[in-house]
């Protein structure tokens, strides 16, 4: 019924997007990212001020979290497959087959496991994924335009395009399902 007071029956609650050419909007209206059917969608307006800059270290951002949220989702689904044969830890005893899937893993793994995770994944952040103001947000210089080291070598183009598109879209569907695989853990 809301779509009745809008301008006619299917219209946008105010007006052509046409006609706001002025709009800072505009200024990320053809960034890599942008795809139907929402085109450019910003609905807590932090792209309002047309700061190329800070648009640039969000979407690297969002590119960092949709990388780790692709691992994160494939980490819940392989472990319903297979598991690593022995110990996760032989100090204390803890078999790999005796980790539970999901978020129940992080009581059973010893702070000694999550500590080497911590200094690892640091070590990943400082040293491969450091942010360039100077480089496309997601291409590192020592890892590459899809975050894979040397993986830097795609050819400007539809084809590069479509598949950081991808990278894009796959990053932000894995973002929600990893939320959703936490809720249904409970």
């Amino acid at each position: 019924i809301g779509m009745f007071f809008q301008d006619g029956l299917t219209g946008s609650a105010w007006g052509d997007w046409a006609n706001y050419t002025a709009s800072p909007l505009r200024a990320f209206e053809n960034e890599l990212g942008v795809q139907a059917p929402l085109g450019f969608f910003d609905p807590f307006g932090m792209t309002k001020d047309g700061d190329m800059e800070a648009f640039k270290r969000r979407r690297s951002t969002e590119l960092k979290n949709g990388r780790v949220a692709m691992l994160a989702t494939m980490g819940y689904i392989v472990p319903e497959y297979f598991r690593f044969p022995g110990y996760c830890s032989p100090s204390e005893g803890v078999k790999f087959a005796d980790i539970p899937n999901g978020l129940a893993a992080i009581s059973k793994v010893p702070a000694a496991g999550w500590t080497q995770w911590f200094l690892f994944l640091g070590l990943i952040e400082k040293g491969l994924y450091t942010f360039d103001p100077t480089r496309a947000p997601g291409d590192y210089k020592n890892a590459g335009v899809l975050g894979v080291p040397n993986g830097s070598t795609m050819t400007p183009g539809e084809g590069r395009n479509r598949k950081l598109n991808s990278e894009l879209a796959n990053g932000r569907l894995a973002m929600m399902a990893i939320i959703g695989m936490f809720f249904q853990d409970g």
